[in-house]
């Protein structure tokens, strides 16, 4: 608050020069005016000076006030990609959430399988302090079900288009359960590498099949680019099993793409549902991150609000 102070009082009357029988008047208004102001301006300072340590004692207890009082912290928000895609498709939500204010990682998974990508991200969780919001993307989905459980940082789970498994399911067995999923092995391009387990290969979706599968609400343009530099996944990562879930103690919500060719919508609001998410649908396909990042970004801040 900024306080201007001015003189108040009576004004000395406004007589004009050379007026008879007005000279010593004036003359002693003016002579008396600066010892008016000295007092004046001591009992203001002394008023101000009644005010100020009131204040000042306010600011301080504000100050020491704890941060949960007052809403908390803002918590950082940690975005894990899926498979055959990479940090690059959180693009358009980064942007959004870094405008609002928070601090945000968009985690580079692995894509070794599950076990290896949900140790990865819990220790990546635990190099963080403060509150978390975790969203996961397609596979990131399963990832974040396991990497989570028993972190009392996360606050809240979000799932885009994504995986939320069960206690002993595996990715393998809700395709199987659900089908109409254009990831099956004949759309896939599974090559070998160094070190890789008996069996166990890096899948790619084939490139011709990419943009109709993966980005069939995109340009096609921007779908050509996507199927080149998509990162692969360890054909391992289909067959392991979940661990304990942690949409079991922690709220989780769910943005699901009523045009997803990836993960059959059927199965998305089934697993949503198990984890008692809460759903929003968007006419978007199995990439709506990237196709619908303003939709994503509020259902990601309606996580922050409920849970902060």
């Amino acid at each position: 608050m900024c306080t201007t102070w001015r003189p108040h009082g009576r004004r000395a009357p406004q007589v004009p020069l050379g007026t008879p029988g007005k000279e010593t008047s004036v003359n002693i208004n003016r002579i008396a005016r600066p010892g008016r102001l000295r007092l004046i301006v001591v009992a203001a300072l002394a008023a101000i000076a009644g005010l100020v340590i009131p204040l000042s004692q306010i600011a301080s207890a504000r100050t020491a006030e704890p941060a949960a009082a007052r809403g908390g912290p803002k918590p950082s928000i940690v975005l894990v990609h899926g498979a055959w895609a990479d940090s690059g498709s959180w693009d358009g939500v980064t942007r959004r959430l870094q405008a609002d204010g928070y601090t945000v990682y968009a985690e580079p998974n692995p894509l070794q399988g599950l076990r290896y990508d949900s140790a990865y991200l819990a220790d990546f969780l635990h190099s963080i302090s403060g509150p978390i919001v975790l969203v996961g993307h397609s596979y990131g989905g399963a990832v974040i079900t396991n990497a989570a459980t028993g972190d009392q940082q996360v606050k809240a789970l979000v799932y885009v288009d994504a995986f939320a498994p069960a206690q002993g399911q595996t990715l393998e067995q809700l395709l199987a359960s659900h089908p109409g999923s254009c990831a099956v092995p004949a759309n896939l391009q599974v090559v070998p590498f160094p070190g890789a387990p008996s069996g166990v290969g890096d899948a790619y979706i084939k490139q011709s099949v990419y943009p109709g599968c993966m980005a069939n609400d995109l340009p096609s343009r921007q779908a050509r680019v996507l199927a080149v530099t998509q990162r692969p996944i360890a054909t391992s990562a289909l067959t392991e099993k979940t661990g304990v879930p942690a949409w079991k103690t922690i709220p989780s919500w769910a943005v699901v793409g009523t045009a997803d060719h990836a993960i059959p919508l059927a199965l998305q609001l089934a697993m949503d549902k198990t984890a008692h998410a809460h759903i929003t649908r968007v006419d978007a396909s199995h990439l709506s991150m990237i196709s619908n990042p303003g939709t994503v970004t509020k259902v990601i801040l309606r996580a922050v609000r409920a849970t902060s």
